[in-house]
């Protein structure tokens, strides 16, 4: 059946379609499979990221450093916004479609021969935990010393927690989404999070949210894996600037240290502190602090506070924790024209209260809302309705996302602001939109 799929596009159709024909597997089952691979990327130093906001920013951060340091690392990540290849980064790069492709067929070729147990339960990987188990095929044909891997949804079930051997685990920001998988309360949440915690195992972690940061640590103390917090007070001089913030940031090993980071998302100074900290407990001769700031400096994530256009903003935030930070961003940007909001969702996300939140934040003059594409989208009415129901704020609804931008991008004024906002679907649309000929200048 592998000889039948010899292209990129048809192993993405073969990944795409894996929803309609398999289910969630255990953890065993995942762990058998890998084991089945032949335990790929085992051997290297993995850094693994649980969370609910800022994992992708995090990883995005351990890399450049790693890269910065000269040292060969592999990041997998979800999920894309364009193209699948952008889970799998290999020192800096973007994996081919060639690769792609090599890792794919590994993987269809070891299901044609699975173990006994494993055939009795009809195994087959899903969406997920296919593209983790071509992530870890690809790490160790490409010899990396570090994988930097981000979990799906979740911690302890999660498939990336089938890895048995940690050289450091990350715990970021804890909100609530998922709650139907990962439970109602923010410390059921962190709880399952903190599933991918290891005896011995080194954990970082925000203390931000005491109830949240209480639970790590319990759970921490409980297997013997000893914690980091980073805390607030460690976080000094924070200056705002246009397109980057300079703060600094307290380090056992170098006292302060100052950082730039090239954005203009508040909520980025977190994360560079998770990552940084963790580099630190690595204690990697080759991570001086001047590759430390060059690699904060350089590191660059699409979809977070991205300014694609002069004046045009473009955030992943999907739930409200993400929403909260977002305003939080948008507030401490100066704006000396209109501020302008082009907002869709997904109809399982906190949709009301994030509607909520942005049209009673007052930041926005105009609201243009937009129905996503595929069956997840919230319908175009819906949306209208949801901020229709407040004043002081003007709503349009657009049919399509090319006539949103040409209705709010487009025609905006010089000193006006535009931000696209509320799912990281939107952020995959609205980049493949400006990358169509034609489409790369508003």
């Amino acid at each position: 059946m592998t000889e039948e799929i010899d292209s990129y596009g048809a192993a993405q159709e073969y990944i795409n379609a894996t929803p309609k024909f398999t289910r969630k597997n255990s953890m065993e089952s995942t762990g058998r499979f890998l084991e089945h691979l032949g335990g790929p990327a085992q051997n290297c130093k993995i850094l693994h990221i649980a969370g609910t906001n800022g994992k992708g920013s995090v990883c995005a951060y351990l890399s450049t450093v790693l890269k910065r340091a000269g040292i060969a690392s592999g990041m997998f990540v979800s999920p894309h916004l364009v193209t699948m290849r952008e889970r799998f980064v290999i020192e800096g790069e973007m994996i081919t479609e060639e690769e792609f492709l090599e890792a794919f067929c590994v993987v269809k070729e070891h299901l044609g021969n699975l173990p006994e147990e494993l055939q009795k339960i009809s195994y087959h990987p899903t969406f997920f935990e296919f593209l983790f188990f071509m992530a870890m095929i690809l790490f160790e044909k490409r010899g990396v010393e570090y994988v930097v891997l981000e979990t799906g949804l979740g911690g302890r079930l999660d498939a990336t927690n089938a890895v048995s051997d940690k050289k450091l685990c990350i715990l970021t920001s804890i909100g609530y989404d998922h709650m139907e998988y990962l439970g109602e309360k923010l410390t059921d949440i962190a709880r399952e999070k903190a599933g991918i915690l290891r005896p011995g195992v080194p954990v970082v972690y925000p203390r931000r949210q005491p109830e949240v940061a209480q639970m790590i640590e319990e759970c921490a103390a409980r297997i013997g894996a000893e914690t980091f917090p980073v805390e607030k007070a460690a976080i000094k001089e924070i200056k705002i600037l246009d397109k980057t913030i300079d703060f600094s940031l307290h380090l056992n090993y170098y006292d302060y240290i100052g950082f730039t980071v090239s954005t203009s998302a508040l909520y980025q100074i977190e994360n560079v502190s998770l990552a940084v900290t963790a580099l630190g407990l690595l204690a990697d001769s080759r991570i001086t602090a001047k590759v430390l700031q060059d690699g904060i400096r350089e590191t660059f994530w699409e979809g977070r506070m991205e300014e694609i256009f002069s004046g045009v903003y473009l955030d992943g935030a999907h739930n409200l924790d993400g929403i909260k930070a977002f305003l939080e961003t948008v507030r401490a940007h100066p704006c000396e024209g209109k501020r302008k909001l082009l907002f869709s969702v997904v109809k399982d996300k906190q949709y009301r209260e994030a509607a909520q939140s942005l049209a009673g934040s007052g930041l926005f003059d105009e609201i243009g809302v937009v129905a996503l594409l595929g069956e997840r989208a919230l319908p175009l009415q819906t949306l209208e309705e949801l901020f229709g129901q407040y004043t002081g704020v003007t709503v349009r609804a657009y049919d399509t996302l090319e006539e949103a931008f040409a209705g709010l991008v487009s025609h905006r004024a010089d000193k006006d602001r535009v931000y696209i906002a509320g799912s990281l679907y939107l952020a995959g649309e609205v980049k493949a939109l400006i990358r169509r000929p034609g489409h790369d200048q508003f």
